[in-house]
């Protein structure tokens, strides 16, 4: 390695690592005393040389209090990773326009989970070309992401999450076309999120979550047919759900959690059919649930808790074999809950149908004590109960107690021992009818 690059490398270390003596144990880190954070390559010079091209920096060893990034990083023209994870602790550092705009072979870049890393991201990175992943996930940096981010066309993989940025994705965001990965979640972004993504052909995972967007959902999304997860959960998102999404051929989880979408759920949410995961808790959402769900063999996961939704819950739910959690709570379901008792078993508390008043059942195995109390229901008017005409408990019911309305239940009187019931408005209506008959 040539004398200019190796002090380069001292002078980058010295001012990371808390241990002093690194460069008099490594006087040689590409070959006769190696060092895991570096790694190096035989370049094609004649004779050859050792070049620096990785350095991995934390958590072990540990960086200094006062770590900071050096300005000579530029005495290493052959860098192509740089990563440092868990070292700005303490002492503010902000990312150099001048240094990192003239880093012009790297092509991964991580600063992870370092909190005092702080200020705004320099339009210079855009200057990188050779960059294909970018995360700066889990520091503290804010403002906006400059527009000319779109100018990265070798960009794979952009990970900005858990930071404190605002403003609105920029449009020019669709140029970058080779992108994998999308990750902005965990900042305080606002607006509508752009058509431009629309563009993103070759991208696999969005991840929006836990911002401040607004607007609908632009309907190019439907034409990221590679895409496998999109995450839009906690904003401020609306419907309608755009029907363009149907050609999300791809998809395997799509979370929309706590957004104001206030709309019924798509029939074409059936047609994808690759779906592991869907969950729409908290969405104010409307009307029945479609049957086309149960056509999702390999659906996993179902959330659609804490919504208002209405209707009966269909039996053919229970027969997907790859079903193993269902949450329906906290809605306005009625009518037979009439799943397969292989399914309740096989889900337990996993199966979540609670909060939904208008809900029955005929099968007295939802009573039994070794079922998920997330499943209690009244039995169903008119329920026969079990064939020996016994209760669980292997009492006899009486004919006024077989016939007891909705989800009413007798309730003794602190005062003696006679018992009496409280009605509500439904079982009015049906004692009111008896009395006709």
């Amino acid at each position: 390695m040539g004398k200019e690059e190796l002090l380069g490398l001292f002078e980058v270390l010295g001012a990371l690592l808390g241990d002093s003596s690194w460069a008099q144990e490594h006087p040689q880190p590409c070959d006769e005393t190696p060092w895991p954070g570096v790694q190096c390559e035989i370049g094609d010079e004649n004779p050859p040389m050792f070049h620096v091209t990785k350095i991995h920096i934390g958590p072990d060893p540990a960086c200094k209090s006062s770590a900071t990034l050096s300005e000579s990083l530029l005495k290493l023209p052959y860098l192509k990773t740089l990563s440092i994870f868990n070292c700005f602790l303490t002492s503010p550092v902000t990312l150099s326009p001048t240094l990192l705009g003239a880093l012009s072979s790297l092509e991964h870049l991580a600063l992870v989970s370092n909190p005092a890393l702080s200020g705004e991201l320099p339009p210079s990175l855009a200057k990188i070309s050779n960059l294909r992943v970018l995360s700066l996930s889990q520091n503290n940096l804010l403002g906006k992401i400059p527009g000319n981010i779109g100018g990265m066309v070798s960009l794979e993989q952009l990970d900005l999450s858990y930071n404190n940025l605002s403003g609105q994705i920029p449009v020019e965001i669709g140029g970058l076309r080779t992108l994998s990965i999308l990750d902005l979640s965990w900042n305080v972004l606002e607006g509508q999120v752009p058509g431009s993504v629309g563009q993103l052909q070759l991208i696999q995972k969005i991840d929006l979550s836990s911002n401040r967007f607004t607007g609908s959902m632009p309907p190019d999304t439907g034409k990221l047919n590679k895409l496998v997860l999109l995450d839009l959960s906690h904003n401020l998102i609306n419907g309608p759900i755009p029907e363009t999404l149907s050609g999300l051929e791809q998809l395997q989880y799509l979370v929309a959690d706590n957004n104001p979408i206030n709309t019924e759920i798509p029939q074409f949410v059936g047609k994808l059919m690759k779906l592991k995961s869907l969950s729409f808790s908290g969405c104010g959402l409307t009307g029945p649930l479609p049957n086309s769900l149960s056509s999702l063999k390999n659906l996993t996961a179902l959330s659609l808790d804490n919504n208002s939704l209405t209707g009966t819950v269909p039996p053919d739910l229970g027969t997907l074999p790859s079903l193993n959690q269902l949450n329906l709570s906290n809605n306005q379901l009625s009518g037979d809950l009439s799943l397969p008792e292989e399914f309740i078993e096989r889900l337990g508390k996993r199966l979540d149908v609670r909060g939904n008043n208008g809900l029955c059942t005929s099968n007295p195995l939802y009573k039994k004590k070794s079922i998920s109390t997330n499943l209690i229901t009244p039995l169903c008017l008119n329920a026969s109960g079990p064939r020996d005409g016994k209760t669980l408990a292997g009492e006899h019911p009486n004919e006024s107690d077989r016939m007891k309305p909705c989800s009413q239940y007798p309730v003794q009187k602190s005062s003696g021992s006679s018992w009496s019931y409280e009605l509500n408005s439904c079982s009015f209506v049906v004692c009111f009818l008896y009395l006709m008959l």
